[in-house]
């Protein structure tokens, strides 16, 4: 099943995600070349594919996993937590409707 994994970031949040995006990144790549996400992206601050200084109000990622607890401990173990970036994180299941 899928999950989404909606996550807010903490203000001010830029360096912490510079230092820790790749990493992050990494384990994005994972998940993509087990053809289990689905999408996966930040929340710009500003209405700008390139935010620049502004940055990022949080991330959403929609993946496969063999349960809720599993998406949960995926998500708990993100680099962007560690590193302070992310504020709140929720996970939810995802019912994939469109595209079809």
């Amino acid at each position: 099943m899928f999950y989404a994994i909606m996550a807010r970031d903490v203000p001010d949040s830029l360096a912490r995600r510079a230092d820790a995006r790749p990493a992050h990144l990494e384990r994005l790549q994972t998940l993509q070349a087990q053809g289990r996400l689905l999408l996966a992206g930040p929340h710009p601050a500003i209405d700008s594919n390139d935010p620049g200084a502004a940055g990022f109000t949080g991330s959403l990622v929609v993946a496969e996993f063999e349960s809720l607890g599993a998406a949960q401990s995926w998500a708990d173990a993100d680099p962007y937590v560690s590193a302070g970036v992310y504020e709140h994180v929720t996970v939810k299941p995802f019912k994939r409707v469109f595209p079809a």
